[in-house]
């Protein structure tokens, strides 16, 4: 099984739930069996811009992207990206 790692923002929108222990052939499916695909993907199906996912550290679009195969003991986290604010 992967296991999915949340942030806290993430698993506080998932019931409080940080990790999932998912049976997933790609990280698309592993992600999109997850509570939270609204926040993780937009109304196209793309992955949001500020969410990144890291497959066994190292990050996914160094990897072939959501279709990244699994072999069931992978360590997916997400992590969001901080943006925003300029200088004044």
């Amino acid at each position: 099984m992967a296991v999915v790692l949340l942030p806290s923002l993430l698993a506080t929108e998932a019931g409080g739930q940080q990790r999932f222990e998912l049976d997933a052939g790609t990280v698309a499916e592993a992600l999109r069996a997850l509570p939270i695909v609204d926040l993780i993907f937009d109304e196209r199906g793309e992955l949001r811009p500020l969410v990144n996912v890291y497959v066994d550290g190292v990050d996914l679009r160094d990897r072939d992207g959501l279709e990244t195969a699994l072999a069931g003991s992978e360590e997916i986290r997400l992590v969001g990206a901080v943006a925003g604010g300029g200088t004044n």
